[in-house]
């Protein structure tokens, strides 16, 4: 980013100030975010019940959608599971609704094969396309022990990490696809699965430098033949003579080579990055940085609904910053 090439000389560097324009519909919206009023639809409540299955087996009680609408009171209020069941069944007593309410184990139980009704991934639709889309990883703390055991008394913890890979619309700001794996699982491995839950046409794509590399590309054009690919090369990357014409990733080295690696960003738009950066500083404020489930799957169903809270939230409402002309400090 730009900062970095600036950081010498950056007390000299005036910051840019901006201000929300749309302040008081933002405020209105961000009282919106706690509001506790709740209503359920016709359609939830005749679908509250599971359908009876076709084939051998027990008889589940409750729906999918039941089960989400408990993990997800759980998630925004930061409950544990018999706390969401508790806080569930005040709720449906002062709505007057005579509605069973899934108890901790079955919440538990259900939370590692739970199907959203969208799709496992909880996708979404978006516009016609092309679409502009931003990719990035962070780290998610598995419940256990903490790394002041570890460094007090030297005690071997459960203490580990999965690893969130979110693929952001530049222009809505929403999460579009997600995908959990293991702390060891690699950055650019994961761009086929992310880019398999996107069904429209990608008219750019952009990351940041741990997703150089020709695999990256082909899965992009693959998918989207034409999009163009944003990704900053490395710092000794060299073009390829042999490759006639010359790829994206070699007119991207030529370019930096001439004109500088800042001209680059500003002429490809590459400072949009920072938006995926920006949703996944909001999931951890908002979600958090550890995740309550301890198995697996129900690790995956976790963050598949966190998504879609966070997506929820920003359509209630949004800043818009405009930047202040002539101001800096």
């Amino acid at each position: 980013m730009p900062f970095k090439h600036n950081a010498a000389r950056r007390h000299r560097i005036g910051k840019m100030k901006f201000e929300v324009a749309n302040w008081a519909e933002y405020e209105a919206g961000l009282r919106r975010r706690g509001s506790l009023t709740l209503w359920m639809t016709a359609k939830a409540l005749s679908s509250w019940q599971a359908a009876k299955r076709t084939t051998g087996g027990g008889q589940p009680r409750y729906s999918d959608l039941a089960i989400e609408m408990a993990l997800t009171v759980g998630l925004v209020f930061g409950l544990r599971l018999r706390q969401t069941e508790g806080l569930l069944i005040s709720l449906l007593e002062l709505m007057g609704l005579d509605l069973a309410v899934p108890d901790r184990t079955t919440l538990n139980r259900r939370a590692r094969t739970w199907h959203s009704p969208e799709g496992r991934q909880g996708r979404r639709i978006l516009g016609e396309g092309p679409v502009h889309i931003l990719i990035d990883s962070t780290g998610l703390q598995v419940y256990g022990a903490g790394r002041w055991l570890e460094e007090k008394h030297g005690a071997r913890t459960r203490r580990g990490w999965r690893k969130l890979h979110l693929a952001l619309d530049a222009d809505s700001g929403e999460i579009v696809a997600h995908v959990m794996t293991d702390q060891d699982t690699g950055d650019a491995s994961q761009v086929d699965p992310l880019l398999d839950q996107i069904a429209v046409p990608i008219g750019q794509f952009t990351a940041d430098g741990a997703y150089d590399g020709n695999p990256t590309y082909d899965a992009v054009t693959s998918h989207s033949v034409g999009a163009m690919v944003v990704i900053p090369p490395r710092a000794n990357a060299v073009e390829r003579s042999d490759t006639e014409p010359s790829n994206q990733r070699d007119r991207h080295i030529a370019a930096i080579t001439t004109d500088g690696r800042m001209k680059w960003q500003a002429v490809t738009g590459y400072g949009k990055r920072s938006l995926v950066e920006t949703a996944i500083g909001r999931y951890k404020a908002t979600i958090g940085r550890r995740l309550r489930a301890r198995s697996f799957g129900a690790q995956q169903t976790e963050v598949a609904i966190g998504c879609t809270v966070l997506n929820r939230m920003l359509a209630c409402t949004r800043p818009k910053a405009v930047r202040r002309i002539g101001t800096t400090s």
